[in-house]
């Protein structure tokens, strides 16, 4: 227990002095090496300096076409100059060679399908026609047949029977007035009972003669006409129904042949564009220059991008649209960079940026800031999720035909720049209750804290606007604030405390 109370006091004493000291300020002695650096009043200028690659700013991007995956068999050396038309690449075709003739049998067999389909609708059509026009011709025909009955047959039937009783009923008469003069004769002798009889007969021949033409006009009025009306105008009604349903199942028909035809059509037209396809891409396995440039190698690019991979060499599988080849062009050039999130806010369009190539030393490139991304690099953020880097393109105003696409460069984005301007190195400036301070040494080697306005820096150096003059010394690395300390003492007693229990 004794040794626990005295361990806090030698803390809280140790705490306490430590706070007096850097307060009150110290004297260090002569002896003591202490970092300290003159605020220098002069020039002095405020970049951002970021390392990136060279590229051209226009520059054709040659790509797969071969849907899938296709071997690399042959590839053109890096760094030809090739003109328009000329071989880069040649990428496996067996398959799609073997694919391509199988698809020729379909478009063949498609195309035969398609003729027979057509051949079939101008049968459907003239079978179509001959039906319709039969039963056309048959209901022509029945109401004919039904017309000639009521206008012509039956009228002059009915006129003969009329006739016929007529004449029947004059010679009936005409028998009745010789049967009363033959009964006269006979009464009075001059003719025989004989001749009388036979008048007598006669008589009733022509009575008999007079009911059956009566007869007849009956049957017919009563019977021949209801019958031959009735089965004409059912011919008439049939052959009507006969038409319809011909000209319906002709309709059927042709909407059937028609829409075969349409299928067939569809069918070869998928299969020729098939074809076309399967020939487009045998020839897509054969890649040419669509302009003239320098060949990169769309690997060497990524590579020296910080991206990974393979360089890109014949036994390789390509993928659709994967970049093979760049072919950039030289005239114009311009420098990628990953600018970070902390700088993004004192970045934008249009700063002016001198730009140095590793392999050309002693050269100066010079240029602006011509594109800054909008969100950060998906693949610096899959690799690393706290790390937010930004695409950003700087156009170079003049260029070099040593310049080559892939060279690694630095490129320094001026900010702003001052004539003449107080400034420290920014490791001297600290935070100290929220406000910046510099620890400024006296002439008796006394330093104390002193608040100062602080304006852009360049991760080097910062400019000081005022609380500072020129050729006062300040610590280049200067103690923690009291804050920090007492609160670093408070930690530490505490875990000695807890340490002890």
């Amino acid at each position: 227990m004794n040794k626990t109370i005295t361990g806090i006091a030698l803390v809280l004493l140790v705490a306490a002095a430590a706070t007096w000291y850097f307060r009150h300020g110290r004297a260090e002695p002569e002896s003591a090496q202490v970092a300290v650096f003159s605020a220098v009043r002069g020039p002095i200028t405020i970049s951002v300096t970021e390392p990136g690659t060279i590229q051209s700013r226009e520059r054709v991007i040659v790509r797969s076409g071969v849907e899938g995956r296709a071997t690399l068999l042959w590839l053109v050396e890096e760094g030809l100059q090739v003109r328009t038309g000329d071989l880069l690449a040649e990428l496996d075709s067996s398959r799609l060679v073997e694919a391509q003739f199988d698809q020729q049998l379909r478009v063949e067999g498609a195309q035969a399908a398609l003729v027979q389909a057509r051949e079939n609708l101008e049968i459907v059509r003239s079978e179509n026609a001959s039906a319709v026009e039969t039963a056309s011709l048959t209901l022509r025909f029945a109401r004919r047949a039904l017309e000639k009955f009521t206008e012509g047959e039956f009228p002059s039937q009915l006129q003969q029977a009329e006739a016929e009783i007529a004449i029947a009923r004059e010679e009936m008469k005409r028998a009745a007035d010789r049967l009363e003069w033959s009964n006269r004769l006979s009464t009075s002798g001059h003719i025989t009972r004989i001749e009388f009889e036979a008048d007598e007969l006669a008589m009733k021949r022509k009575e008999l003669d007079v009911r059956l033409a009566e007869g007849r006009l009956r049957l017919l009025t009563n019977f021949t006409r209801p019958q031959q009306d009735e089965k004409l105008s059912s011919d008439v009604k049939q052959a009507e129904a006969a038409l319809e349903r011909a000209q319906r199942r002709s309709a059927a028909s042709l909407l059937r042949a028609e829409t075969d035809l349409r299928a067939r059509e569809s069918e070869h037209e998928k299969q020729v564009s098939r074809l076309a396809r399967l020939k487009a891409q045998v020839a897509a396995c054969r890649i040419t220059a669509p302009t003239n440039g320098l060949v990169i190698y769309a690997t060497s690019v990524r590579r020296s991008g910080r991206g990974g991979g393979e360089p890109l060499a014949p036994g390789q599988e390509i993928v659709e649209r994967q970049e093979l080849i760049y072919l950039p062009a030289t005239s114009e050039m311009m420098a990628e960079i990953k600018v970070a999130e902390a700088s993004m806010s004192r970045i934008g369009t249009g700063l002016t940026a001198r730009v140095t190539v590793d392999a050309l030393p002693g050269q100066l490139f010079r240029g602006r800031m011509a594109r800054i991304g909008v969100l950060p690099d998906a693949a610096d953020a899959w690799l690393n999720p706290n790390l937010k880097l930004f695409n950003c393109e700087v156009f170079l105003d003049n260029g070099s035909d040593a310049l080559r696409p892939g060279m690694s460069c630095r490129v320094e984005l001026i900010l702003r720049e001052f004539a003449d301007a107080v400034y420290v190195p920014l490791q001297a400036v600290m935070q100290i209750g929220g406000r910046p301070h510099v620890y400024v040494q006296g002439p008796r080697g006394v330093t104390e804290p002193r608040p100062v306005s602080i304006g852009l820096d360049n991760n080097r150096m910062i400019v000081i606007e005022s609380g500072l003059a020129e050729g006062e010394p300040v610590l280049l690395n200067p103690p923690l604030p009291p804050s920090s300390l007492e609160a670093q003492t408070e930690t530490n007693t505490h875990a000695h405390a807890d340490a002890e229990h």
